[in-house]
């Protein structure tokens, strides 16, 4: 098991799991990712809501997973958080997206020590 595996292992509470969940999307190429897959997720998800057709889930949770997944594999090469915790992570995964969008994430990241590799 690798040191990160079983540091995520012993996360026994969201206020110790934020600051994991940052340091797993360090790369601002995993971010960027991340925001558009919610972004799009979030598109999916209000048209499902105005044109009350549930079929749009689908397309919210391809976008949300898809775009967060790869860029794990592909840009921070770690295995997203979801897996271990998946309430947690996706509950981070928008808050990361609203402290974007805010401008304030940046100030989060530097508050918790997250510097990319």
């Amino acid at each position: 098991m690798s040191e990160d595996a079983a540091k995520a292992d012993k996360i026994t509470t969201y206020d110790a799991f934020w600051p994991y969940y940052l340091a797993e999307h360090a790369q601002p190429g995993t971010r960027t990712w991340h925001f558009v897959g919610t972004a799009i997720a979030l598109l999916f998800l209000a048209l499902a809501i105005i044109r009350l057709d549930p079929s749009y889930i689908g397309g919210a949770l391809l976008a949300g997973y898809g775009f967060a997944w790869g860029s794990h594999m592909l840009i921070e090469k770690n295995r997203p958080a979801t897996f271990t915790y998946p309430l947690w992570s996706l509950y981070s995964d928008f808050r990361m997206f609203f402290l974007f969008c805010a401008g304030k994430l940046e100030a989060e990241l530097k508050r918790h020590d997250i510097q990319a590799a």
